[in-house]
């Protein structure tokens, strides 16, 4: 592993602009080349998503002080983030993708993640869920 942080913050929308901000400043800092481009508005498109979808719908019920962990992970050929909260259990295979051309509110999210790196979401032995998101080198 090349590098690693945590970010915490609260379950606020607006602490959004910070998250991206330090996912930015935590790449641009790794001088890879191949985490720039595409290959940045990727992770950080899924980064936003998973971090919104943890205030809107893990965390809903629950005060906005409630934190959100962030652990970023960075190795030669990959980069990895866990998105830690602490709402209910939650099983995205039970989603129904919305079929082309329907248009409705909400529901795209995990789709959209799903295109954009590789993701998973599971409940940790500590009552956490972690939304996990890897994004590999097209170099490598």
């Amino acid at each position: 592993m090349l590098k690693q942080d945590q970010l915490i913050v609260q379950s606020r929308l607006e602490d959004l602009n910070q998250v991206q901000q330090w996912f930015d400043h935590f790449c641009s800092a790794s001088k890879l080349p191949w985490l720039t481009g595409s290959v940045f508005d990727q992770v950080n498109l899924a980064l936003a998503e998973g971090f919104t979808n943890a205030v809107r719908h893990a965390h809903r019920d629950l005060p906005e002080e409630t934190p959100i962990e962030i652990d970023l992970f960075l190795w030669q050929e990959k980069i990895e983030l866990q998105v830690w909260d602490m709402g209910e259990p939650f099983d995205p295979d039970k989603l129904a993708e919305p079929k082309p051309g329907t248009l409705k509110v909400g529901g795209y999210g995990w789709f959209l993640m799903r295109r954009l790196a590789d993701v998973n979401y599971e409940r940790s032995d500590l009552g956490k869920n972690c939304l996990r998101i890897v994004k590999r080198s097209t170099t490598s």
